[in-house]
């Protein structure tokens, strides 16, 4: 049965195009209020009643309401989801089953599983999944058909088995890469000294601990004689928003770092700099990209924001959200986001939409593969063709097939980074 067809079949199931199933049974649609709670309560009755009366079988209630509450959660954000009651066991549980997965921070985009970045060293990173990859198929389950949350739980699974994903890539024809499931950490943070001593600080991951591990390369490149600082935090995406608020207090000694926001922008916690926290006070330059996310757009938005150094690059992606789990009377639950990270001045990293989310960096530049990425919304998602499943596709590059390395080229990014750094008067010793 095609995705299509289950689609109708459900109807409940996509909240997003409910005003247009129903269009022509409320003849009062266009009157009702967009957000009034009693107004789309009466939709649903209506529908309901319908299915109740006028489906050609006896429906099942409980698929019925399953499938409204996935499209209902659906409507929200990739976070927010609705859980069965088994999922709801398992989440309170944590992962005692010690399952692991791939090794990527993902997202959706119009309805796909899109990669934001693929953890340094991770079983991702080393099969050839790249940033900004579209997964299209989790063995034979399309990701358009499921929720971020079961996505993931596809993708876990008993470590050293292997999961096979179809990727849609830009410029690139579909291919199959298998990935064998495997615990991992991100790279620790990185550090080099240029000849015009400008430390380049290369922070990998915000996960809990790093912090300590990016002080300890950041007073490493101060003791070679670092004068400035630039900060690369491409593809680094997820993390802590402790963790953030601690490597950004590293550069800026005072003021408000951090917010994270609840209904109608209320500030719920702000995150302030502590002076004697701070270890390094000379110029500053970020480096940020399309798989810059969470934790990474927290630092990025701060030095902004406190006037404190600049950031290149190209637009993050946007994340950053905490979630709250709400357990229903039948044993099933939705994991509602409750707040959302924001800079110092309140704007949150996750918008409405992806045209409003992010960092826009002061100073613009591509990266050195530039290219348009996959748009989703110009995907088929039909699946009934027989050459989309993994399993029924011969795609130029096989289950083992090793990407190929494309000859170095310049970085355009890092190299303006430098050039503004370098240009940026070392401070007075007080």
């Amino acid at each position: 049965m095609s995705f299509r067809t289950k689609f109708i079949l459900t109807l409940l199931s996509a909240t997003l195009t409910l005003y247009t199933a129903v269009g022509g049974w409320i003849s009062t649609r266009a009157q009702q209020p967009a957000n009034d709670p009693n107004a789309q309560l009466r939709i649903f009755e209506s529908v309901l009643q319908h299915i109740q009366s006028d489906y050609v079988d006896e429906p099942n209630m409980d698929k019925v309401r399953a499938g409204a509450l996935r499209g209902l959660a659906y409507g929200l954000d990739p976070y927010s989801t609705y859980l069965t009651p088994e999922q709801v066991k398992d989440f309170n549980a944590g992962n005692k089953d010690n399952l692991v997965g791939i090794g990527a921070e993902l997202s959706q985009v119009a309805s796909y599983l899109y990669v934001i970045a693929p953890m340094k060293g991770s079983p991702a990173d080393l099969a050839g999944i790249k940033a900004g990859d579209i997964i299209e198929y989790i063995d034979n389950k399309a990701t358009r058909d499921i929720s971020l949350y079961d996505a993931k739980q596809l993708l876990n699974g008993a470590a050293g088995t292997e999961v096979k994903l179809r990727i849609l890539r830009a410029n690139s024809s579909p291919l199959t890469i298998s990935v064998k499931r495997g615990a991992a950490r991100a790279a620790t943070a990185e550090g080099r000294l240029e000849a015009t001593k400008v430390g380049i600080l290369r922070i990998n991951s915000f996960a809990d601990g790093e912090a300590n591990d990016v002080r300890t390369r950041l007073q490493d490149l101060i003791k070679q004689g670092a004068q400035k600082i630039v900060v690369d935090m491409r593809d680094t995406a997820g993390g802590s928003l402790t963790e953030a608020v601690t490597v950004a207090n590293l550069f800026i000694k005072d003021g408000v770092l951090a917010e994270t926001v609840g209904r109608e922008g209320k500030a719920l916690k702000t995150f302030t700099a502590d002076p004697k926290a701070t270890i390094f006070n000379g110029p500053v330059v970020a480096l940020i990209d399309n798989g810059t996310a969470g934790a990474a757009e927290v630092v990025a938005s701060a030095l902004m924001d406190r006037n404190r150094g600049q950031v290149v690059g190209e637009k993050s992606f946007g994340a950053g959200t905490e979630q709250q789990l709400f357990t229903l009377r039948g044993g099933d639950g939705l994991l509602l986001t409750t707040g959302k990270w924001a800079s110092s001045n309140g704007k949150t990293f996750l918008g409405e939409d992806r045209q409003h989310s992010g960092v826009t960096p002061n100073v613009e530049v591509e990266g050195q593969e530039v290219s348009d990425a996959v748009d989703p919304d110009d995907l088929t998602g039909n699946d009934d063709d027989a050459i989309t499943k993994p399993d029924q596709q011969n795609d130029k590059h096989d289950a083992n097939t090793t990407p190929t390395n494309k000859p170095a080229t310049e970085d355009l990014q890092l190299k303006k980074a430098l050039e503004l750094v370098n240009k940026a008067p070392v401070p007075r010793a007080a």
